[in-house]
């Protein structure tokens, strides 16, 4: 099925996934860097409560909340698409060998 075919259900729960992928690849960096999210926080120039929203997975996070994220940490962020297993062409079947053949 492709992802243009998905209904709201699927759309909302593959976004609750890369939400969850997000805080959980920005909660690694702040454990890494030993920071707290009150750090970020005042990094960010927002609120610890806003920081909690970011951070709880649930929240609807922008593209523009991971960049200011990761500005505010010294870091990157990456998105990537990439084909899955259900969104690649089918294999065609082979029509010989593609060698010439003897007569």
């Amino acid at each position: 099925m492709s992802i243009f075919a998905r209904g709201e259900n699927g759309t909302d729960l593959a976004g609750a996934q890369l939400a969850r992928q997000a805080t959980a690849s920005l909660a690694g960096l702040l454990a890494g860097l030993g920071k707290s999210r009150s750090d970020l926080a005042k990094a960010m120039g927002v609120s610890p409560g806003r920081v909690s929203q970011i951070m709880s997975g649930d929240a609807n996070v922008t593209v523009r909340t991971l960049a200011a994220a990761a500005e505010a940490l010294g870091a990157g962020v990456e998105i990537r698409f990439y084909a899955t297993p259900e969104s690649a062409p089918s294999p065609q079947p082979l029509r010989g060998s593609g060698l010439p053949s003897r007569l």
